[in-house]
């Protein structure tokens, strides 16, 4: 019994301090002023539903730390999920972490000059973190600001799909406003920087069974094989109303939009146009195209 003696005397211990502690002395008296009074007692009454809040937000402040850490690797496992569902490497049974780390590499990218930043752990950046950040995010002018988003992170985390040691995909975070939340995805091309492999929002709140069907796996299917640019450079992938004519010129550029959800189509069409251009990842997508 010497474990049961040793918390013995560390109780024994703790009460011979509280007995000593005047304030302690000064709750004792007012808790047994309490308890005497009768259940009809407004004064019982406020102190009880007081006492008792007091204790609930202890104990919610004491979960919330302690689960702190196992928050964060759940959502840092989820953006993995996505990252792999997009990249089309998630299949049932998938080894996240493995399949992640085996297969994708994060880099950050200079938003103005589409260069690659080495100096700066890729690991801790939070972009979505950054973009609130006056020190690390750019205030975009209303007449540019076509996802109305208001302001961007001067960093991007962009990540590259490998394969036997080359690049088989990149796969840049895209975000802009929809009807009623400002929809996070990602976008997939082909190393040309061009094709488009896969899109993903994973979160958003638009309507459900309308704007929602941004998560439809059979519209996002929709998507694989269409081109973002013209020619000439100008970025032409959007969505329209109603279904393509894959017969038609320009049907490389068009998705079809979803039905009953025009402001959420048209959110989802600035957002990519936004991206896309020189204010997003034009000039990156240049250099991939240019230097490999």
């Amino acid at each position: 019994m010497p474990n049961e003696n040793k918390k013995c005397k560390h109780l024994a211990g703790l009460c011979e301090k509280l007995d000593k502690c005047e304030h302690y002395q000064k709750f004792a008296k007012y808790r047994d002023k309490v308890l005497a009074l009768g259940n009809d007692s407004l004064e019982k009454t406020i102190s009880v539903a007081l006492s008792l809040c007091f204790v609930c937000a202890i104990l919610v402040s004491i979960s919330a730390v302690a689960l702190k850490p196992l928050q964060v690797e759940n959502k840092a496992m989820d953006m993995k999920k996505n990252i792999l569902d997009v990249a089309g490497l998630l299949e049932d049974g998938t080894n996240i972490h493995q399949a992640f780390e085996e297969q994708i590499e994060a880099k950050l990218v200079d938003m103005e000059t589409g260069d690659y930043v080495e100096d700066r752990d890729v690991t801790a950046y939070d972009q979505r973190k950054a973009a609130k950040d006056a020190t690390q995010n750019i205030v975009i002018p209303r007449d540019k600001d076509l996802a109305s988003i208001k302001a961007k992170a001067k960093i991007a985390k962009v990540y590259l799909v490998k394969e036997g040691g080359a690049v088989k995909s990149i796969i840049l975070p895209v975000h802009g406003y929809g009807l009623w939340s400002t929809m996070y995805g990602f976008l997939a091309l082909d190393a040309d920087g061009q094709t488009v492999q896969s899109i993903n929002f994973y979160d958003q709140a638009e309507t459900p069974g309308l704007g929602g069907e941004v998560v439809n796996p059979n519209w996002r299917a929709l998507w694989a094989g269409k081109k973002v640019y013209t020619e000439s450079g100008e970025v032409a992938l959007k969505l329209i109303k109603g279904v393509v004519d894959t017969n038609k010129d320009g049907s490389e550029f068009q998705v079809d939009g979803l039905a009953g959800a025009t402001l959420t189509s048209t959110g989802v069409s600035n957002l990519i146009k936004y991206w896309m251009s020189s204010e997003g990842f034009a000039s990156y997508l240049e250099k991939i195209r240019t230097d490999g």
